[in-house]
């Protein structure tokens, strides 16, 4: 079968490809941004006909992307499944891709070129290199860029581009992080002044906060095989996602940028609410059900949700514990929102991977889970479900032989005396709350998140 390219094209893109000039640079090139934000920006495109937004992926890791869209003119599909028969849709916005480790210096290039004056990332809360509040200055790879080398981490670059521009640039994350946008920005301060020499440009340049939702599962051969029967071409960079799609921006850019609202995109004064919403929300329940349903040998968080038991404690984590947390925005209903969450889940036609979802919880606690638990503590409630949640990973960190975990050897010494089988659920709770990069000193010190703590993984492990 031939594969997606312009002359084998079948479903054209609704925005020419040949007509779109670069003005946007994309970091972290995978599946998520390009079943997101490169549809928003298609869209805008088709509704404002305005061709200056064609983008720039950066792939921070491997070739795999760029040698996937290089043969197929950067066209790609989107293969959406709910629970009607699927719809696929070609997308053309994707005009180059990058590939930071072959190249470092044309990555730093393309963002500094003047006709750029938008980037968006998507690089997953590990490629922040953070320490707590702040950047990570004895992270290795930090260190090796502040010496010199043609920068490889986001930071770096970020700062390397910048320091270059005539203008300001607007710079949007769109990672699960609390007020991401102001959090880069501080990210890439700490590093100007590390280098001893803050550029005058980096003043104006923005970091607008966001907020983004739309659940992306790793594709399938199944799903290339879905996609060729509807395209009737073989496209070797598909992604699957739902119909659902949110993109919550806060209006704050230094110059001109894609009409993302006419995309479908909200632009409001302030994100907070609906990021409060979503990560406590659906991003904690999301993580809890992959942790219990992997502990219980489910694959998929559908199989999760539909198993009665996960499904109650994942309603009851959001209206029990982290509903009494959240100023909802006007117009969210949280008792709908909730609902509504926990009918995405169960999509059976997304198989989104309990172990996909489960990776990386030593970044994705702080943010998700924990906020919740202090707030709560604060309050003087019990949080109990939400606690649950975190002692399911704790118990998922003891019982996974090869974590995927930026923290993994960190987690994996700090709990490498104890049985590898039914180890004392006081001893295991104990040893992850030492670790100081998850769980700050007022959790570590509250005996009854604690004591919570070690009936649930008591529990746990007697009877997932």
């Amino acid at each position: 079968m031939s594969r997606l390219s312009f002359t084998n094209l079948p479903v054209a893109p609704e925005v020419d490809p040949h007509a779109l000039s670069v003005g946007m640079v994309h970091l972290g090139i995978g599946a998520f941004h390009r079943a997101h934000q490169a549809v928003v920006t298609e869209r805008a495109a088709v509704a404002t006909g305005d061709t200056r937004w064609g983008i720039t992926g950066v792939s921070q890791r491997s070739a795999t992307v760029r040698d996937q869209l290089a043969p197929q003119d950067g066209l790609y599909s989107v293969l959406e499944r709910g629970l009607g028969e699927p719809s696929i849709q070609v997308i053309g916005s994707i005009r180059d891709v990058l590939t930071a480790p072959d190249d470092p210096e044309a990555v730093v290039a393309r963002i500094a070129d003047p006709a750029v004056s938008v980037m968006t990332l998507t690089v997953t809360e590990k490629g922040y290199r953070a320490a707590g509040t702040g950047l990570d200055l004895n992270d290795p790879e930090i260190q090796a860029d502040l010496a010199g080398r043609p920068p490889r981490t986001v930071v770096g670059q970020l700062a390397a581009a910048i320091a270059r521009r005539p203008e300001p640039l607007t710079i949007v994350s769109c990672d699960n992080l609390v007020a991401n946008g102001p959090f880069l920005r501080k990210l890439v301060g700490e590093y100007f002044e590390a280098l001893g020499k803050v550029p005058e440009v980096f003043e104006a340049t923005r970091f607008p906060a966001s907020m983004v939702d739309r659940i992306v599962p790793a594709t399938t051969e199944a799903d290339r095989a879905e996609a060729a029967r509807l395209l009737g071409v073989r496209d070797e960079a598909v992604v699957v996602a739902e119909p659902f799609l949110q993109w919550v921006i806060e209006d704050d850019f230094a110059g001109d940028r894609p009409a993302w609202e006419r995309g479908g995109a909200v632009l409001t004064r302030d994100v907070a609410p609906w990021e409060q919403a979503k990560l406590r929300m659906l991003n904690a329940s999301h993580s809890m059900l992959a942790y219990l349903g992997a502990l219980r040998g489910y694959e998929t968080i559908a199989e999760a949700v539909r198993d009665e038991e996960l499904a109650r404690l994942a309603q009851q984590l959001m209206t029990d514990d982290v509903v009494p947390t959240l100023s909802p925005p006007a117009g969210l209903d949280l008792a709908a929102y909730g609902e509504t969450v926990l009918e995405r889940f169960a999509n059976p036609a997304l198989k989104h991977r309990t172990r996909q979802v489960a990776m990386d919880g030593s970044v994705k606690l702080p943010v998700r889970m924990l906020g919740t638990v202090r707030d709560r503590l604060t309050a003087g409630a019990e949080p109990r479900t939400i606690t649950l949640a975190v002692a399911a990973w704790m118990v998922y960190v003891h019982q996974t032989p090869n974590l995927d975990d930026p923290q993994a050897p960190r987690l994996k010494s700090a709990i490498a005396n104890l049985p590898t089988t039914s180890p004392p659920p006081a001893a295991l709770v104990d040893a992850l709350l030492a670790v100081d990069s998850v769980f700050t000193p007022d959790l570590r010190d509250s005996t009854v998140f604690r004591d919570l703590l070690v009936d649930h993984v008591a529990a746990l492990t007697t009877h997932p």
